[in-house]
């Protein structure tokens, strides 16, 4: 069984102790992993802090150059990478629509290439006789990156790129349920990185918190539930830590009558059910108008009963299991509420009987707000469809959420729909799709789905501290 070291200070360091690493589609673990303690903690962030200072110096051209080469590293070892990345979370390779593991590789490459040649240039505010005043960024320090189970890689992407590209140096600690492909990741970039410069630490919640409450940690970089980024945000209080905090969403999307009921059914499908629905951004509630309410739910129910579902490492599965047995837990209760809320199930709704945390694609009719399934994050194969009247009704239900993440309003008329679209509240909307994000346009949450953004040149301000120097010269 093969065993999983940290990096720290650029070296390999083992724990007497260490952590099993199951795989979901198993239900057994296939590797092990350090377990860290606050001791290694310390140690990682002394050696970010010790980084930081030559780091930060060095010329903003060399650490774009070293970005280009990480996102190599990547598409190099993108073989070893995917089958980790499947082993530990459950989804497949390929997947449904193709959104599975290749693709979070080939996504972390290209953000490490998109964020590698993105800029933040000096604002020139006055330049005569009188005086010359400039606004520009500087790196905050060492950042602390906690990132989920669901997209281990590409998320430790996310955070890590942009911070390391304005200067700053990286502590990162990954979920202990897909901590491996981070680790990996983690010890392939230090082959090209300086010493201390991306740090990693595995274990349980203490080391999360010790991290976000380290003294010498400047910024916490967090995706998450919204349970634990209102922790993160008390405990890194202490010395006023810059926060970026992406937390739960349940994303709505309103659909209109004008549609084609069998063109958008698998668009739609596929915006909820890819990676068993386990994105911050997927589809989650479906508002749909009554008089194609029927129609609609009929197209959903038949792709849910069409699927493949199974193991990831099997080239025709669509979806995987739930990545864990607490997960598929909490779609089970779900599950068991929906006939005591008047639902009604057209598809699934059962666990698959076998080894493995595996849930039936689900599709639900007849429940509306106010009921468990609607008003919580699923994060599962489990997909409500409520019937509203009008357009109006649908925007209203939509923003009825504490959430505020994503939306979408999918209609024939791209101007109605844009005009609704900008009513969602939520941090984007799309309009005919969902959940489509990309490296040069920013993407948080409002209400309680987050603190700031991250990706393009938002995200890397958000890696900086706002300096103003103003020269005298009369």
């Amino acid at each position: 069984m093969q065993h999983y070291k940290m990096t720290i200070g650029g070296q390999s360091v083992d724990t007497e102790n260490k952590f099993a690493v199951i795989n979901p589609a198993k239900g057994q673990h296939f590797a092990t992993c350090a377990l860290a303690t606050t001791t290694e903690v310390d140690a990682a962030v002394k050696a970010a802090r010790q980084a930081f200072t030559e780091w930060s110096k060095r010329p903003d051209g060399e650490r774009q150059h070293l970005m280009h080469e990480i996102a190599q590293l990547l598409e190099t070892n993108m073989p070893e990478l995917a089958q980790l990345i499947t082993q530990e979370t459950g989804k497949p390779l390929n997947g449904l629509n193709g959104v599975g593991a290749n693709m979070e590789l080939m996504g972390s490459i290209g953000w490490s290439h998109v964020t590698a040649d993105i800029e933040l240039p000096i604002d020139i505010i006055q330049d005569n006789d009188d005086a010359y005043v400039q606004a520009y960024r500087k790196p905050l320090g060492v950042v602390a990156s906690i990132t989920p189970w669901n997209w281990p890689l590409m998320i430790a992407i996310w955070h890590v790129i942009a911070a390391l590209r304005v200067g700053n140096t990286v502590v990162i600690k990954p979920s202990e349920n897909s901590p491996l492909s981070t680790a990996r990741f983690v010890e392939l970039a230090n082959t090209v990185l300086p010493s201390g410069v991306l740090n990693v630490v595995t274990g349980f919640g203490d080391l999360g918190q010790a991290l976000v409450s380290h003294d010498d940690v400047n910024k916490v970089v967090f995706t998450g539930s919204t349970e634990t980024g209102k922790k993160i945000m008390a405990s890194a209080s202490g010395n006023l830590k810059r926060l970026t905090l992406e937390l739960g969403g349940n994303d709505a999307a309103i659909v209109l009558p004008d549609v084609d009921v069998k063109a958008i059914a698998p668009e739609l499908f596929g915006a909820a059910f890819h990676n068993n629905g386990q994105t911050c951004a997927c589809l989650k509630r479906l508002y749909v108008h009554e008089d194609i309410y029927d129609s609609l739910c009929d197209e959903l129910a038949a792709l849910a009963k069409q699927i493949k579902v199974g193991d990831g490492l099997e080239s025709d599965t669509q979806l995987g299991p739930l990545q864990n047995e607490a997960q598929l837990q909490q779609v089970m209760g779900l599950a068991a509420s929906i006939e005591n809320s008047g639902g009604r199930i057209l598809a699934g709704g059962h666990r698959i009987e076998r080894d493995g945390f595996f849930f039936e694609p689900t599709v639900v009719a007849d429940l509306t707000n106010g009921t468990p399934l609607v008003d919580q994050e699923q994060f599962g194969p489990i997909l409500p469809v409520i019937k509203v009247t009008d357009a109006e009704q649908g925007l209203e239900l939509a923003n009825d959420s504490q959430n505020g993440l994503g939306g979408s309003v999918w209609s024939a008329n791209s101007e109605i729909a844009t005009e609704l679209a900008q009513r969602l509240e939520c941090g984007t909307a799309w309009v005919n799709s969902h959940g489509d994000v990309q490296p040069d346009a920013p993407f948080g949450g409002v209400k309680q789905s987050g603190v700031g953004v991250e990706f393009g040149r938002y995200g890397l301000e958000e890696c900086t501290s706002l300096h103003t120097l103003k020269i005298k010269r009369a």
